[in-house]
């Protein structure tokens, strides 16, 4: 490594490594390279730290129905479904249906999700006569979203290569030989599996 070439024709002087090391722990500013980046090294795990507290502080079910909207609404349903209590043991809150678990993805939901924000803010659903006048308007919404992701959460805990097909109920059976076969996905068939379907329903909702 050399210094800058010299005007006039001056050959650049070369730098030696202890030079180097030199300058990167007492540059020319008040505080070493090396403090700073100690520093900085230190914020960023702090900052990392807090961010992923904060994304899974707002994955608990605590969280969820912190708002009356939630626990006087959808809340009381799922209380009443396999996925809230059963005799396993194996309860699967709001985030295992509604959050990714691979982080990337992860920040993705959460960050769209900031729009519920300006819904509790404007009061859009603070009432069971508002809720109810948009529970078909939401629903769509998350029925597509998983569609689109191939219902990534519920294949979390479930998923055709674990089934044991022949252990099923015939109609069950005869379904899921049919989802597999036509490559469905697992919100095609069980849109209320965790809350009550809502009004209005077309065919094409159900399909």
């Amino acid at each position: 490594m050399s210094d800058a070439p010299q005007t006039g024709g001056k050959r650049a002087r070369k730098v030696s490594l202890r030079e180097l090391v030199d300058y990167l722990l007492h540059p020319d500013t008040r505080h070493s390279l090396l403090t700073l980046v100690t520093v900085g090294f230190a914020v960023g795990i702090l900052f990392w730290g807090g961010f992923n507290w904060a994304v899974e502080a707002s994955n608990k079910l605590e969280f969820c129905i912190s708002c009356h909207e939630m626990e006087n609404h959808v809340y009381k349903e799922y209380r009443k479904t396999v996925h809230y209590q059963n005799r396993s043991g194996v309860q699967a809150v709001c985030a295992d249906c509604h959050v990714p678990k691979e982080w990337g993805y992860k920040v993705v939901r959460k960050i769209a999700a900031t729009k519920e924000l300006w819904g509790k803010v404007t009061g859009s659903i603070d009432t069971p006569e508002k809720f109810e006048a948009k529970r078909l308007a939401l629903a769509r919404s998350e029925w597509k979203r998983m569609k689109v992701t191939d219902s990534r959460e519920c294949r979390n805990c479930h998923g055709f290569e674990g089934m044991n097909i022949e252990s099923q109920k015939q109609r069950a059976r005869k379904q899921h030989e049919t989802a597999q076969k036509d490559r469905q996905t697992c919100i095609d068939c069980h849109k209320g599996i965790a809350h009550q379907k809502p009004k209005g329903m077309t065919e094409e909702d159900e399909s």
